[in-house]
C-alpha cells in the first residue's frame, strides 16, 4: 500500500469556515507537528455554507491563534463531495453541522463522520458542542472555542492513533 493511503486525513467543518473549523484546523495540525505525525497525518477545513469562500477566517478566531503562537494562513473554502472519499474523518461542530454533512454525504462516502464535542471527555451529552461564536462581542468566546478545541483535538488524536475511532 503507498504512503499516501496509510496517512490519516481530517476535515473540520462548521457553518462558514470562519471561526470554529479554523481553529480545531490550526490547533490539530498544531499537536501533529509537535508530535512530529505530519507523515501520518493531514488536516484541512472547510464550510457548509459558502458565504465566505476565498476570504481569510474572522480575525478574532486568527487572533486566539496568534495569542497561542499558532500560524494560520489557509482561506475559507466549502465542502466538496469529493471530501467525503478524500478524507477518513470529518468532524463537525454541533448537532446542526452533523446534520448537514448526513444530509451531503454521497452513498459511496469512506469519511467517518464525527462530531468534536464528543470529544470534550467528562462533560453531559447535551454539553458537548462546540458554540458558535460569529455573533458574539470579542474575542472571549473565541478563547474559549480555542480551549474546546484543544482539549477535544487531543483526545481526537489519541483515540485515532490508538484505533478506538
Amino acid at each position: 500500500m503507498d504512503d499516501k493511503r496509510n496517512k490519516k486525513y481530517v476535515l473540520m467543518v462548521c457553518v462558514d469556515n470562519t471561526c470554529r473549523s479554523p481553529i480545531a484546523e490550526a490547533v490539530l495540525h498544531d499537536m501533529i507537528v509537535k508530535q512530529d505525525l505530519q507523515a501520518e497525518w493531514d488536516v484541512e477545513s472547510a464550510a457548509i455554507e459558502a458565504w465566505h469562500v476565498g476570504a481569510r477566517p474572522d480575525e478574532r478566531a486568527l487572533s486566539v491563534l496568534h495569542k497561542h503562537k499558532i500560524k494560520y494562513t489557509n482561506f475559507v473554502r466549502r465542502i466538496r463531495r469529493e471530501d467525503f472519499e478524500k478524507f477518513d474523518y470529518i468532524v463537525g461542530m454541533d448537532q446542526s453541522i452533523m446534520a448537514s454533512l448526513k444530509l451531503l454525504e454521497p452513498h459511496y462516502a469512506k469519511a467517518k463522520l464525527l462530531m468534536l464535542g464528543d470529544f470534550l471527555i467528562g462533560l453531559k451529552p447535551d454539553e458537548r458542542f462546540i458554540e458558535d461564536p460569529y455573533y458574539e462581542m470579542g474575542e472571549g468566546p473565541f478563547d474559549k472555542i480555542y480551549e474546546q478545541c484543544t482539549l477535544a483535538c487531543e483526545n481526537f488524536l489519541n483515540q485515532a492513533r490508538s484505533y478506538e475511532i
